[in-house]
């Protein structure tokens, strides 16, 4: 293995990607072609995927009709609050009115800076009333990158709240204050004439690009209704249905928890920002609210899998999606879970799959979900995870070679997607449309195209597909989608720093983290603090690696590129920390000590370390709370563990809650509780 010294040259941080050649004819590929007819007839007909559906309305005229029908039903809920759709329409429209007159029209782009809320989905509705397409930016991102992404956009409106108004850097838009109460009084509630057409831009959403610049992904109203109705049609959704609202309205998941459940009539609970990655109280949450359909991130439906439920529940399924699903559900789960998967590019979901429970009844061992990695079972057990299923309604899924061909039934490839769920591509940014967007080679439709995802994948025998991994370096933590490029612009500009490299490593099936490795300029001196600091000013947290590795050499291969696969794991002498180690004084401090290092995967961890600062984060955090409770016999509120974050504060609020539980305890349940 080849050194390289982060003091000298430093080494290219471009992918080894062979992206293959576009300019080949048809003809070219299929004579190149590695399939048998047969095969070749099997991949076509896993791709007839073709089903009719209306594109004469659109989501607000849906949504309009809902109103129309069913006035008085409830439309959106969020603690305490309620819209019915009468509510929910009236609002949007007065919006909508002001939204043209400030001349919002078909394909304006009209930023949101709303946090979720029911004001949230009152902004996105009327921007689509009122003919224009809502660019959501959360306003939880750093100023810096808003103001990146409004530039970027170019925006000319820009619906936002007053205090959130305050905190913007805008120049060259104008401010719709969504609580301006006396503004939009004076606005009609009648529906706006329709404007938008199945081919005008619905939304564009933000993801991380490689270069250090965010880019815009355009979807167009056909797509979106595609996506809305495969899912009311797939999941048998009617109006008597109660769904969930996770997904920040800055992740495209979003527009598939509102538009598929708003334009049939059904009501959409907003889960509390305080609970949204608590899997106990969402579980009871779920139950006591008598949710039939919940769309949730992959981390947070494998910890609600782990959990206990009643035997029966309304909840009919659980949709999960935006990262690699590892664990199957129990037998004894009462509703079905189905992994979706698709990138931004080809609206929300291009692929589906209900996952099995390993041993279900019926079923010989993983056949649902394996098809013949069945006979990589071992005693029951799966050594391969789920599937990603197969097409959605009217999307085709094509796994190909460097030179563009099909790879035969079984053998790897990268994972193309086409068919009317893709994207018009990036907004201005054509040379990086042509290049992700590519003409389709195996249809003969004037315009059509592939998708180029840069995942790795394979055909199962019964035509499901397996997820491998990424081509690139692009990564997915927690349902986000993250260039890793991104972040190490931001290092690259910190005094300190001379070279960095950015992973995601699991070194702990299923428990992905984000770790940077950094060179330091000779003679400086960083500590984990300031990094954080310095990356939080420009982007959003889930952006800032949870692990800071410090490398005098950083591993290089024939190429003289950075080695990834020889990165070191990271350790307590080669994590970067704020100060030295302070070791536990108390059996509580000690106990605690031992289970925040085996959550963060490290090998110590001091009393005074901030452990969000570590790794930590709200999922693990609930993980936490389990194993506290278990170890201790206390309930943890999950706000204290972000409240207190050392271990030295979290042990102190745990004797707290000991002594206040003994306090309330008779003597005689005292010495029970000591002869345990």
């Amino acid at each position: 293995m080849h050194q390289y010294s982060s003091k000298g040259r430093k080494p290219s941080l471009v992918p080894d990607v062979h992206v293959g050649s576009y300019d080949a004819t048809v003809e070219d590929r299929v004579d190149k072609s590695l399939l048998t007819e047969v095969e070749r007839q099997q991949l076509a007909a896993w791709n007839a995927t073709q089903q009719e559906y209306s594109q004469d309305l659109c989501i607000p005229q849906l949504v309009e009709r809902q109103a129309r029908a069913t006035p008085e039903a409830p439309a959106l809920f969020m603690g305490d609050q309620f819209l019915s759709y009468k509510q929910l329409n009236d609002q949007a429209n007065r919006l909508a009115h002001h939204l043209q007159a400030c001349g919002v029209r078909s394909n304006v782009l009209v930023g949101i800076c709303i946090e979720r809320s029911l004001d949230m989905v009152v902004g996105l509705l009327a921007i689509l009333k009122a003919g224009g397409a809502y660019v959501p930016l959360d306003p939880s991102y750093p100023a810096e990158r808003l103001t990146l992404m409004l530039r970027d956009a170019q925006v000319p409106v820009l619906v936002t709240k007053r205090q959130t108004a305050a905190c913007l850097s805008v120049r060259h838009a104008s401010i719709v204050c969504i609580d301006d109460a006396e503004a939009l009084a004076r606005m009609s509630t009648d529906d706006p004439a329709p404007i938008a057409r199945a081919d005008d831009i619905a939304y564009v959403v933000y993801t991380s690009g490689s270069t250090g610049r965010p880019k815009g992904v355009q979807i167009t109203h056909r797509s979106l209704l595609n996506l809305v109705f495969w899912h009311q049609r797939t999941f048998e959704v009617k109006a008597s249905d109660r769904a969930t609202q996770f997904a920040s309205p800055s992740f495209d998941v979003a527009g598939e928890e509102l538009w598929s459940h708003l334009t049939i009539g059904a009501s959409v609970y907003l889960i509390d920002e305080a609970m949204r990655f608590d899997s106990i109280a969402i579980r009871d949450w779920l139950v006591n609210h008598g949710i039939t359909v919940a769309i949730l991130p992959t981390a947070l439906v494998e910890s609600l899998m782990s959990l206990a439920w009643p035997p029966t529940t309304a909840l009919r399924v659980m949709l999960t999606g935006g990262d690699a699903l590892y664990r199957y559900p129990p037998p004894t789960l009462p509703f079905a879970v189905t992994n979706n998967y698709g990138p931004t590019e080809a609206t929300v979901v291009a692929t589906y799959g209900r996952v099995f429970p390993l041993l279900s009844p019926g079923l010989n061992s993983v056949e649902a979900n394996l098809g013949d990695a069945r006979r990589e079972c071992q005693d029951g057990h799966a050594t391969a995870p789920p599937s990603i299923g197969r097409p959605i309604a009217n999307a085709q899924i094509y796994i190909l070679d460097e030179h563009l061909q099909q790879v035969p039934i079984g053998v790897p490839g990268e994972l193309h997607i086409g068919g009317a769920g893709l994207a018009m591509g990036y907004l201005n940014r054509p040379e990086l449309t042509a290049e992700r967007f590519i003409p389709h080679p195996f249809c003969k439709e004037p315009g059509a195209r592939l998708y180029k995802t840069g995942d790795l994948a394979r055909f199962l025998p019964d035509g499901q597909i397996a997820f491998m991994g990424r081509t690139d370096y692009q990564i997915k933590i927690r349902g986000y989608r993250i260039e890793p490029n991104e972040i190490m612009h931001i290092l690259s500009r910190h005094p300190a720093i001379e070279t960095s490299m950015v992973v995601a490593r699991e070194d702990t099936p299923g428990e992905k983290r984000l770790v940077a490795y950094i060179g330091l300029v000779p003679g400086e001196h960083v500590t984990i603090g300031s990094l954080r600091d310095a990356l939080l000013q420009h982007l959003p947290q889930y952006m800032v690696p949870s692990v800071f590795v410090v490398l005098d050499d950083f591993p290089i291969n024939s190429t003289g590129k950075v080695d990834r696969s020889a990165l070191p794991i990271p350790t307590t002498t080669n994590t970067l920390r704020d100060e030295e180690i302070i070791t536990p004084g108390t059996p509580t401090e000690k106990r605690l000590v031992e289970i925040v290092a085996c959550l963060l995967q490290l090998e110590a961890i001091g009393i005074d370390d901030d452990f969000f600062a570590l790794g930590m984060h709200s999922l693990l955090a609930t993980q936490l709370i389990t194993k506290v409770s278990a170890t201790f016999g206390i309930d943890l509120p999950l706000p204290t563990v972000f409240e207190v974050a050392t271990i030295r504060q979290l042990a102190i609020a745990i004797e707290q809650l000991i002594v206040a539980k003994l306090a309330m305890m008779t003597e005689d349940e005292v010495m029970r509780l000591l002869m345990a």
